[in-house]
C-alpha cells in the first residue's frame, strides 16, 4: 500500500466543498480574510438600512478605509497601488459582492476601470497626479462610456471633443455611471476627428455637472448619475496619450467584467449560506426544512453551481496572472456567474418563503442588485454573441 493511499482523507467541509481553497496561497488567505472582516465591520451591520432608504452614507470615508486596505487599484502597480494578483483582486471582489453589489462596484469602478484607464493608457504626469491619490481613497473617480441612447453600441456614441487652439473642448452626456456625483475625476470617452479618445477630466472643471439618479430599485447602496458635459474646456494633456479607438474603454471593461466574475459568486455565496442556515432552523411539519429531500436537492445544486463558479473564477485569474486571459473567456465568465448567482438567490428565496423578500436577511437585496450586474459591463445577449463569433467565426453583431 502506498503512502499516499494512507493518508487519511480531510474532513468534507461544507462551505469549500471542491478544497478550491487548497489552492490558494497563504498571502491569498489573509487578503480575502482582512476584505471580509472589513465588509463585517463596515458593511453588514448596516446595509439593509442603506439599501432600503437608497443611499450610501459616508461613501468618502468608505473610500479611504478601502484605501487603507489596499482594495483601490489593487491589481496595478506603482504608484500607491498594492501590486496584487489577479486572484487575490478577485477574492476581494467576491468579499466585497457578498456584503453587497454597491460596495464592489465602487471598489470596480475606481479601481478596474477608472485607475485602469489612467495606468495603461495615461501619460507619466497623469499618472503622478491622479493615482497616488485614488489609491488611497482620498481621490474617487469614475468613468464615462455609457450614453443614454447608446449602451451596448458605445461606437454610436454622441460626446465629442474638438480642438480649440490646443485646448480641447468637450460635449455630451453619459448615463448610468457609478460614482458620478462624488468622484473628484472623471475619465471620459468621446468621438473627435482623430477617432475616440479618452479624458481625463477633474470633475470642477466648469461646464461639468453630475446629478444623482435616484429612484433605483436596484444597487440602491451606491452612487449612481448622469454626467453632463457642456463644452468643458481641457487643456491639451487632459487626452489619454496612449490609446485611440474603441480597443481603450473595451480593455478596460474587460478588467471590469473580470472582477464580476468573482463577485457575483460573493452575492451567490451570501444568499446560499443564508438558505443553508435557514433551512436547519424552519420546521414545517414537526422537523426542519433542510430534512425534506427537495429541500436538499435545492442545495446541492446551488452548492454545485456556486463552487463551479468560483473554480472558474479562479482559473480565470490564473490566466490573466499568466497574461493569457482572453476577452472571450472574461465573457464566458461573466455570462455564466451572473447568471448563475441570479439562480441561486432565486432558489434560495424559495427555501426561505416570505422571510426571503424581507431585508432581514440578504437574498432579494442581492437578487435585485445581480439584475443589474447581469446588464452592466455587457449584457447577457452580447456577451453570448462574443462566444458565438467566437465559437463560429461568424459575426452576429452586424
Amino acid at each position: 500500500m502506498s503512502a499516499r493511499s494512507r493518508t487519511p482523507l480531510p474532513p468534507f467541509d461544507p462551505t469549500d466543498p471542491l478544497g478550491i481553497d487548497d489552492l490558494l496561497e497563504p498571502e491569498d488567505l489573509a487578503i480575502r480574510e482582512t476584505v471580509r472582516t472589513w465588509a463585517a465591520d463596515r458593511v453588514l451591520p448596516h446595509i439593509a438600512d442603506w439599501y432600503e432608504k437608497g443611499e450610501l452614507p459616508g461613501i468618502r470615508d468608505l473610500a479611504r478605509e478601502l484605501g487603507s486596505i489596499g482594495a483601490l487599484g489593487m491589481s496595478l502597480e506603482g504608484y500607491g497601488c498594492a501590486g496584487a494578483s489577479s486572484v487575490q483582486y478577485g477574492l476581494a471582489c467576491l468579499e466585497l459582492e457578498a456584503a453587497d453589489s454597491g460596495i464592489r462596484s465602487l471598489v470596480s469602478v475606481q479601481g478596474s476601470l477608472a485607475m485602469y484607464a489612467i495606468h495603461r493608457f495615461g501619460s507619466e504626469e497623469q499618472k503622478q497626479r491622479w493615482l497616488p491619490g485614488m489609491a488611497a481613497g482620498e481621490i474617487i473617480g469614475c468613468f464615462g462610456l455609457t450614453e443614454p441612447d447608446h449602451g451596448s453600441d458605445p461606437a454610436s456614441m454622441r460626446t465629442f471633443a474638438k480642438r480649440d487652439g490646443t485646448d480641447w473642448v468637450l460635449t455630451g452626456r453619459k448615463m448610468w455611471i457609478t460614482n458620478g456625483s462624488v468622484a473628484g475625476v472623471a475619465v471620459v470617452w468621446a468621438h473627435t476627428d482623430e477617432g475616440i479618445r479618452g479624458f481625463v477630466v477633474p470633475t470642477e472643471t466648469p461646464g461639468f455637472s453630475a446629478p444623482e439618479i435616484k429612484h433605483k430599485w436596484s444597487l440602491r447602496a451606491s452612487v449612481t448619475s448622469e454626467l453632463v458635459m457642456d463644452e468643458v474646456r481641457l487643456p491639451a494633456d487632459a487626452v489619454l496619450p496612449e490609446v485611440t479607438g474603441l480597443k481603450g474603454p473595451l480593455s478596460c471593461l474587460s478588467h471590469a467584467r473580470y472582477g464580476i466574475v468573482w463577485g457575483a459568486m460573493g452575492a451567490a455565496r451570501s444568499s446560499f449560506e443564508t438558505a443553508v442556515e435557514y433551512s436547519k432552523t424552519r420546521e414545517q411539519f414537526g422537523r426542519p426544512i433542510g430534512g425534506f429531500q427537495l429541500t436538499q436537492a435545492k442545495l446541492a445544486d446551488m452548492a454545485v453551481e456556486l463552487h463551479k463558479g468560483i473554480l472558474l473564477a479562479h482559473h480565470l485569474g490564473r490566466r490573466l496572472d499568466a497574461g493569457r486571459l482572453r476577452p472571450e473567456q472574461v465573457s464566458f465568465g461573466k455570462l455564466n456567474n451572473v447568471r448563475e448567482a441570479i439562480e441561486i438567490c432565486r432558489t434560495s428565496r424559495t427555501i426561505l418563503g416570505a422571510n426571503g423578500i424581507s431585508l432581514e436577511y440578504p437574498v432579494m437585496r442581492h437578487a435585485t442588485n445581480l439584475e443589474s450586474v447581469l446588464t452592466y459591463e455587457g449584457t447577457v445577449e452580447m456577451h453570448q454573441l462574443v462566444l458565438g463569433k467566437a465559437l463560429t467565426g461568424l459575426d452576429a453583431f452586424r
